[in-house]
């Protein structure tokens, strides 16, 4: 099992040195990256610690949101996110803008900004990544809010562009199965991103579960994916009040130790570590 661990899970406590340097302690081989704080850190320092670690990059967050000036900006990210070697960069297309009502007309807006990224995607060598977002941040965040709706915009644009899953925003929708599938066959799966749905959800933003805390039926939900073709690591992406507050070390062993627990095989991340946080960040009993 090959896990992932993106850098949005830990840097409220952890700066990118210090995440990349954790995650290569626990035998994590791979990381998902963020643009801000490889500006904060400063590019030549962020690539020097990726080469001396060994790390790859899967996912670099992020274009958008689709601002007037969004592609002069835009640009800029997708060569850095080549540069760095990602396999993919979101897209972060933000909600409605000023003066839109209703879904029509923002998804027809989207589909041209996007499509006009996707060019310049193609030219760098870099995959676009749509990430399909819960219904309930349609307003502010995307309007694209279903596996559906991200597939009919990859079927639009043709080749350059996929779809990441994101667990804690699709696990509601009864053609989950059959669009991840649809994506699977299109060729088009790009990441799989696991934690939990909290009950109750105290924010839309940041409350997600880790791993097993809550309703998720996460094992069925890898499955299908593996099922689809999906042959990519498990991307552990929460946005937590609660999680940012504790060690990201700790946060690292306990996101490990479920992994394991919930998804069977042993995943290739090892360390000396373990063994102390196995019994005591075990999946509460039901």
């Amino acid at each position: 099992m090959n896990i992932v661990f993106n850098h949005a899970t830990f840097r409220e406590r952890a700066d990118m040195l210090s995440f990349l340097r954790l995650c290569r302690e626990r035998g994590v081989g791979t990381v998902s990256i963020w643009g801000d704080e490889i500006t904060k850190t400063g590019d030549s320092n962020a690539l020097a610690a990726l080469r001396d670690h060994g790390l790859k990059v899967s996912g670099y967050n992020r274009i958008g949101p689709f601002l007037p000036d969004y592609l002069g900006r835009a640009e800029a990210e997708l060569e850095r996110a080549a540069h760095f070697g990602a396999d993919h960069v979101f897209l972060f297309t933000g909600g409605l803008v000023e003066g839109e009502r209703g879904l029509i007309a923002a998804k027809r807006r989207v589909e041209d900004q996007v499509g006009r990224l996707l060019e310049i995607a193609r030219r760098v060598g870099v995959k676009l990544a749509i990430e399909p977002l819960h219904p309930m941040l349609a307003g502010e965040r995307t309007v694209i809010t279903s596996m559906t709706s991200a597939n009919d915009l990859c079927d639009a644009l043709g080749h350059g562009i996929g779809v990441v899953v994101d667990v804690y925003h699709v696990w509601w929708d009864e053609r989950l199965e059959a669009e991840i599938m649809r994506t699977g066959r299109a060729g088009r799966l790009l990441g799989f991103h696991v934690n939990d749905w909290l009950l109750p959800t105290r924010h839309r933003l940041t409350d997600r579960g880790m791993m097993g805390d809550g309703i998720i039926d996460l094992k069925a939900i890898e499955e299908i994916m593996r099922r689809a073709g999906f042959r990519g690591g498990l991307e552990v992406e929460i946005f937590s009040t609660d999680w940012w507050a504790r060690d990201p070390g700790e946060v690292m062993e306990i996101a490990i130790t479920r992994c394991r627990q919930i998804f069977g095989d042993r995943p290739e991340a090892t360390n000396t570590y373990r063994r102390r946080f196995e019994d005591r960040n075990s999946i509460r009993p039901s």
